[in-house]
């Protein structure tokens, strides 16, 4: 495999194909952002910007299932699965604490150690690589926090829907990586070397069949099913709307504290992405979204790290996508702190070493005696 055609820097390079194409591949000016204006180059959509198709359409791998499959199901160790469907409207289950959190308790006055912590995650030895703070590193620096804020401007709804689509875009790039043919036919990720969709030892994931009964598949076809579900919804224009008059900017409560759909729509409830036109099941679609990037960002650590990412010198690229997407994701409340178990241990790492900032998110979900204990074992001065 050739490296120099598969390297994809998301963060300086503006003209990757994706498999968002048509009213979806748009851009909007730094101007329009105001504090990301130190970001420019990144891609963007936002309706109302200039609607320019990247050249030459793209398809997601296609898979033998038809083209609109059922939405995923989760079946780890100990965790509920997902919902079955996503028409019905399901209160949401209460947050459950973290991995993290809850190994981090401890029920008199004795205090795990860091050692301790980290095996009670149960990885396996020798550690993973991308466990070492040597291989945990980015390739660019900064606080990513700048880009997973959002705009004072910019309605709630547009945001989430922006960072939807640009973090799909991202993944999308690995993925295409795995999908690459050998010279004998086959690719890196197959049945074969991946018989299930899985993140290590201790959690695997299953798809809800037309009877919606959940299946275990194999890694890659389970990422091509989530590939067309996940785009089957952004070009939805009743799921993400792309009519431009649709926009609305965020509401400014030094002006009123009475919602702008209340003032026009009395009575009516107030949702989030209700001002730009989303429909009231948006935030529930988008967090089953980021559910599903995660597990693919999960099986692309847990089981090619290192073949191919680390030998296409492509594991900067991955940390530098995949922090970004755990600082996003739950800033937007798109993941909960029990999602994210099967990475804890590369978050706790991340925290300790100052990627995610104390006043994120993920920093708050993250067990910082396990980072530290993990960079002690990289050899790395604190």
């Amino acid at each position: 495999m050739d490296s120099s055609s598969l390297i994809y820097h998301p963060y300086l390079s503006s003209h990757q194909s994706s498999p968002l194409q048509g009213r979806h591949a748009w851009r909007f000016s730094a101007a329009a952002m105001g504090g990301l204006a130190s970001v420019s180059t990144i891609n963007a959509r936002f309706r109302g910007g200039s609607a320019k198709p990247s050249s030459g359409p793209q398809k997601s791998p296609t898979g033998s299932t038809a083209s609109q499959p059922p939405p995923p199901e989760l079946s780890t160790q100990g965790s509920q699965s997902s919902s079955a469907s996503l028409a019905p409207k399901v209160p949401p289950l209460p947050n459950s604490p973290s991995l993290a959190q809850t190994i981090g308790m401890d029920d008199s006055s004795g205090v795990m150690s860091g050692d301790e912590l980290i095996s009670s995650y149960h990885l396996p030895r020798p550690l993973p690589l991308w466990l070492n703070a040597q291989y945990a590193k980015h390739i660019v620096k900064g606080n990513f926090m700048t880009l997973s804020a959002r705009p004072k401007t910019v309605e709630q709804g547009e945001w989430i829907a922006h960072q939807v689509v640009e973090h799909y875009r991202n993944l999308w790039n690995f993925v295409r990586v795995l999908h690459e043919k050998e010279d004998d036919g086959t690719s890196i990720c197959n049945s074969t070397s991946c018989p299930r969709m899985s993140a290590g030892a201790n959690h695997s994931f299953t798809w809800l069949n037309r009877n919606r009964e959940p299946v275990e598949l194999p890694a890659n076809e389970y990422m091509t099913l989530m590939q067309r579900w996940i785009s089957g919804k952004i070009d939805d224009t009743n799921i993400f709307p792309t009519d431009p008059s649709g926009v609305s900017y965020a509401h400014n409560p030094s002006i009123t504290t009475t919602p702008l759909s209340q003032l026009s729509n009395p009575g009516e409830p107030e949702y989030i992405g209700k001002r730009s036109g989303f429909p009231d099941k948006f935030v529930d679609i988008c967090q089953m979204i980021f559910r599903q990037m995660f597990r693919v960002y999960a099986h692309l650590y847990w089981a090619h790290f290192t073949e191919p990412f680390y030998h296409l010198n492509l594991e900067k690229q991955l940390n530098s996508c995949f922090s970004h997407f755990v600082l996003t994701a739950t800033a937007l409340d798109m993941l909960k702190p029990a999602e994210l178990e099967p990475m804890q241990p590369l978050i706790d790492l991340w925290a300790a070493n100052g990627t995610f900032p104390p006043e994120s998110k993920a920093y708050e979900y993250a067990n910082i005696r396990a980072g530290e204990r993990l960079l002690q074992l990289s050899n790395v001065p604190q």
